[in-house]
């Protein structure tokens, strides 16, 4: 069997540049040594955010990405028909300062963002409780960001690749990808698998937290780390929080290179009723193991953002590994030491909200096709890649 492109990794990453690829007319084969969606993808709550980045190329790639998920959707809908189980919610986000030192801040990065085209209005500290019945009193500045949105993740990559499977690509689960096997000249021919070599043109390393690993193997190596996040999930409730809230500072974590525990509140309902609760932050390589002292942290900023939260019972927690790249920016592109290596990583958890426009730049540049964004700064040979490999 011989595929044009190869992708590696079946998380909503590689689903989408597969299903881009597919598009385009690419014959596409998908593998992942576990089942589609069900690692870093299955960990995640879902954020299509833009409130979140500043003014620069993640922003860009954001922007983006929110403008063509709705357009995507309706896509995979027509598509599929009765098989495009999608959960999507335009409910549009909430950020809040619940201190004075903090509001200030808060208002000139909305402003900034404003500059360069977001929805940032920022809302009297009084009013917030307008959007939000339930909120703490303590708020002392709040910005509402109508465009970010939630996108149940494992739904949305099943349904991309149920559309490449349509368009005849193939996607194969519980095979194992060691390795790229290259021409005389050096150019990828195909990848090594736990099922015997699978011929290709070109190969996508969309492996999430393992793509550091992957790199490696492949002869390429980057320097992407995981990241552990764990998120809470609460009893049904009856429609309590219409939006995504959170503190001011969970952009500071988002940006964060620390290694330590960080952690924010960032609190939503979901459709089933249940409310969602993050977000942490840590890198301790692999290590997968619940830490009560984390879910107690993220229960009493939960509480302190939204009382109501008191007495509601925490059913289960749930954890994951996220893609870091030292410099915040994900990796997409062809990597110059190996003709036919690209890179499709680097998200951390943004990967669902940036996962249209990632699958699209992908695509145009695999197939020579006009980006609808400047690629440069998301370049496989950029020094913090490099240098920390």
């Amino acid at each position: 069997m011989h595929s044009d492109v190869v992708v590696v990794g079946a998380g909503v990453i590689g689903a989408a540049c597969a299903h881009a690829l597919s598009v385009a007319g690419v014959r596409v084969t998908v593998l992942d040594r576990g089942a589609p969606a069900s690692a870093t993808t299955a960990s995640g709550e879902g954020n299509v955010l833009v409130s979140d980045k500043a003014p620069g190329p993640e922003l860009d790639l954001a922007m983006a990405s929110r403008l063509r998920w709705p357009s995507l959707i309706a896509s995979l809908r027509e598509d599929l028909g009765a098989g495009a189980e999608i959960e999507w919610e335009a409910k549009g986000g909430l950020v809040v300062a619940t201190t004075e030192a903090a509001a200030q801040p808060l208002l000139d990065f909305a402003a900034a963002q404003r500059a360069v085209g977001v929805e940032a209005c920022a809302v009297p500290a009084e009013r917030a409780r307008d959007f939000e019945p339930h909120l703490t009193p303590s708020v002392t500045a709040a910005v509402h960001y109508p465009q970010d949105a939630q996108l149940q993740p494992v739904l949305a990559a099943c349904a991309l690749l149920a559309a490449v499977r349509k368009r005849g690509g193939t996607v194969r689960s519980g095979v194992a990808v060691s390795g790229v096997d290259t021409d005389a000249a050096g150019r990828v021919r195909a990848v090594r698998t736990s099922d015997g070599e699978v011929a290709c043109g070109a190969v996508i390393n969309a492996c999430g937290p393992w793509s550091g690993a992957f790199s490696t193997a492949a002869g390429a190596p980057i320097a992407i780390l995981p990241r552990r996040g764990i998120v809470l999930v609460t009893a049904a409730l009856p429609a309590t929080i219409r939006h995504k809230v959170y503190d001011a500072d969970y952009v500071g974590a988002v940006a964060s290179g620390d290694a330590d525990l960080q952690t924010s509140s960032v609190v939503e309902s979901t459709p089933a009723g249940p409310v969602l609760i993050g977000s942490s932050r840590q890198r301790v390589g692999f290590t997968d193991h619940l830490e009560v002292a984390v879910l107690r942290e993220l229960a009493r900023k939960a509480v302190a953002l939204f009382p109501i939260l008191a007495e509601v019972p925490v059913m289960r927690a749930y954890g994951g590994f996220r893609p870091y790249a030292p410099d915040h920016l994900p990796v997409i592109g062809p990597d110059p030491r190996v003709p036919g290596l690209w890179h499709a990583t680097g998200h951390e958890g943004a990967g669902i909200g940036l996962a249209a426009a990632t699958g699209r730049l992908m695509a145009e540049l695999l197939t020579g096709a006009q980006p609808h964004l400047d690629p440069a700064p998301f370049r496989v040979d950029r020094p913090a890649l490099m240098e920390a490999a």
